[in-house]
């Protein structure tokens, strides 16, 4: 299973080459946001300095999390997101402007929002296209990108700032494999950086693997 889909990637990877820059400038904004932020994989960031980030932010997946292996989650947050966004936005009108602030700021700061949007954006355009795409970079589950594909463009800010709370580094509990990313990516030892980088895939299958 593994090995299938560390090949799935390998074969699909000549298509991508514009869509991994996008991911790697994504990683690396999701990078600067962690470091200003606490926690474990927080901690392990900011000690990195620009350039290493810059380094680090160079895999082939996504370094952060929007539950994008949660079909229960994607299903009901997108299937219902036409009526959600009818009414919410009715609702919104009538609080004011103020009102307004106060909602987006409950849900997580504006870098935080507008990471969340392009990383929404992201994951939109990567599904749009079928093949393992959203798999490979994302993580995400098939049915989930499925139903990526069933919504609009104009319909994705209205998530961002619902799902701002949700964002999350990759593989979080993992750590073994931030130790090593940010241990390499001190050393600016570019063949160990790629080397830990390349194990990821290796995270990412085993994601993929059936629970016991």
């Amino acid at each position: 299973m593994q090995d299938a889909y560390v090949g799935g990637w390998a074969r699909e990877s000549h298509l991508s080459a514009g869509i991994l820059e996008s991911l790697r400038d994504l990683n690396h904004q999701f990078l600067d946001l962690a470091a200003a932020r606490t926690g474990g994989v927080a901690r392990q960031v900011s000690a990195l300095s620009a350039a290493q980030r810059a380094a680090a932010a160079g895999c082939p997946y996504a370094l952060f999390d929007l539950r994008f292996q949660d079909d229960a989650h994607w299903r009901e947050r997108l299937q219902g997101l036409r009526s959600w966004y009818v009414a919410d936005r009715s609702a919104v009108d009538d609080q004011g402007d103020a009102q307004r602030d106060d909602q987006a700021d409950s849900q997580g700061d504006d870098k935080t929002v507008g990471f969340v949007r392009l990383a929404l954006f992201y994951a939109w355009h990567v599904a749009s296209s079928e093949g393992l795409k959203a798999q490979l970079l994302l993580g995400m589950n098939g049915g989930t990108a499925v139903e990526f594909r069933r919504i609009t463009l104009n319909q994705l800010p209205a998530l961002a700032a619902i799902e701002a709370k949700h964002l999350s580094a990759r593989w979080s509990g993992c750590s073994t494999y931030w130790n090593a990313l940010t241990a390499a990516a001190r050393r600016t030892d570019l063949k160990a950086l790629r080397r830990v980088q390349l194990q990821g895939l290796q995270l990412a299958a085993a994601a993929r693997l059936p629970g016991p």
